[in-house]
């Protein structure tokens, strides 16, 4: 895989098949998911809620290309995943999700756009067409003014729109969110939440992990994992 993966409306971003993760061996075996199936289609909004030690981490590590399935398929984009090498799978993730953390992930000394611009860097972007992606990606968590400052020059949901405006810069498949509001006050994750609502309604695919009820009434699908197995809720939205 040398190039970015092409737009086929048809298929799925996410296909999971029979998936299941299982850590250890014999009696000491923990099985964190079993026989999962998701499937989430271009311009979806889902959330995956589920609480502490119920599987929803695992799942991300593994929607995220971070872990391996003991079993089973995970296809992104219609690419099966097991069938990429290290590189290939790295390339993936820069170029094909973009992930939003809890505590943000910024670096601390670098500018918002120097943030935004980052995985830009990795892949190799000229730094012109680099300029003009990240802040236009700002512009769209509504922080276009705030190019120059550092993260302690902002509050907490500017620093998680920063963080959303790096995850969005490469033009991902998928946005993948864990628990992004989970380090924010009850205004900020107002804030960051009608941010995402704003981004599923121009056709953003969107899963975001939490254990909160209320982030994930704000989504259009709704999963449950309890003891490593997922159930389909019915969605909060009419």
């Amino acid at each position: 895989m040398t190039g970015r993966v092409a737009v086929r409306p048809d298929v799925p971003v996410l296909d999971v098949r029979s998936m299941s993760k299982v850590y250890g061996e014999g009696e000491t075996a923990v099985h964190a998911l079993r026989e999962v199936d998701l499937l989430v289609r271009r311009g979806e909004y889902v959330a995956v809620i589920g609480q502490s030690g119920s599987g929803k981490s695992t799942l991300l590590n593994i929607l995220g290309c971070l872990d391996a399935p003991t079993s089973g398929r995970y296809l992104l984009e219609g690419l099966d995943v097991a069938d990429l090498d290290d590189r290939q799978q790295s390339v993936l993730r820069n170029r094909q999700i973009g992930f939003v953390f809890q505590s943000f992930n910024l670096i601390p000394r670098t500018t918002a756009f120097a943030n935004v611009e980052l995985p830009l860097v990795y892949a190799g972007v000229p730094r012109r067409v680099r300029r003009a992606r990240t802040l236009a990606a700002l512009d769209v968590v509504g922080l276009g003014e705030r190019t120059d400052h550092r993260p302690n020059q902002l509050s907490g949901g500017q620093q998680q729109r920063v963080a959303v405006a790096r995850a969005l810069v490469t033009a991902p498949a998928l946005l993948l969110a864990d628990e992004p509001t989970g380090n924010l006050d009850s205004a900020s994750t107002a804030d960051v939440l009608d941010l995402f609502d704003g981004l599923h309604a121009t056709g953003r695919t969107i899963v975001i992990i939490t254990h909160d009820a209320e982030v994930a009434e704000r989504a259009d699908r709704v999963v449950t994992v309890t003891d490593g197995r997922l159930r389909e809720s019915s969605g909060a939205r009419p």
